[in-house]
């Protein structure tokens, strides 16, 4: 008699500074998927394949990863999680667990994903945060990076916002919303999509923040788009103060979505 298969998800919150990003690889193994894929198959005495909403580039930090694995063995929800953090650095730790139906996907079945840029825009950066904030020392113009945000909003090509290496078959994504807020000296750029290609919220910001600094004006980002053309968008930003805040999903799954405390 064949073993009855459960779909556990969880959720991971992580800092990755210290890892090449969220998924696989042969060539190293300090990625934040190998070491919870190695974590999770000593908890269930069987090999754990993991699959994420939203594989995040080297250096990028997580709010709310959800992931999702199949496994015969039966466990605690808290085994899941105790058991697993107790093997994993204390930069990954698994928040909550629960058991899913099967045709609950972490990847497939999100509705949308959210990334959060945290900006510290000030004279001096800080010793204590070069990894968690993007520094900017130039004064920002947030109504600049609003009005060339908005062109932005909807389903569009974003051919001259995606890494020349992206392999999506696709470059068309719907962007619902991107918000932008100051705190003090801490600026924050959060935008919502139904998918990213590679590097796009990166570019997107990187573009935003030449508006900012009046290098280019709000305009100038619709034309960019049109164009479909990645060199004359603007750089790359740092993977530095990068959030990957979470994914949203249907309520019938009963999966923790995007906190709004985080928001």
């Amino acid at each position: 008699m064949a073993k009855k298969i459960f779909r556990i998800a969880l959720g991971i919150e992580y800092e990755g500074t210290a890892y090449k990003g969220f998924q696989k690889q042969k060539s190293t193994k300090k990625t934040v998927q190998g070491l919870l894929d190695s974590a999770l198959s000593k908890v269930a005495n069987q090999q754990i394949l993991t699959a994420c909403s939203g594989r995040t580039d080297a250096g990028v930090h997580a709010y709310c990863q959800t992931i999702h694995f199949d496994t015969t063995s039966l466990r605690e929800v808290k085994s899941w999680i105790n058991g697993g953090n107790a093997l994993l650095p204390k930069d990954i730790r698994i928040l909550w667990a629960k058991r899913v139906s099967s045709d609950f996907h972490s990847r497939f079945s999100a509705l949308s994903r959210t990334y959060r840029y945290i900006i510290r825009n000030s004279e001096l950066p800080s010793a204590l945060d070069r990894n968690k904030k993007l520094w900017v020392r130039e004064k920002l113009d947030l109504r600049n990076m609003r009005r060339a945000s908005s062109y932005l909003i909807g389903e569009k090509d974003f051919s001259s916002f995606r890494s020349s290496s992206c392999q999506s078959k696709s470059p068309n994504r719907n962007i619902r919303s991107i918000n932008i807020k100051k705190k003090g000296d801490l600026l924050f750029i959060d935008i919502s999509a139904n998918a990213f290609l590679l590097n796009m919220v990166r570019i997107i910001t990187g573009t935003l923040l030449e508006t900012g600094l009046k290098k280019i004006p709000p305009k100038r980002v619709k034309e960019i788009l049109d164009a479909k053309d990645r060199t004359l968008a603007g750089k790359t930003a740092s993977p530095n103060g990068l959030y990957f805040v979470g994914a949203e999903y249907l309520k019938k799954y009963e999966v923790p979505n995007i906190s709004n405390s985080v928001i």
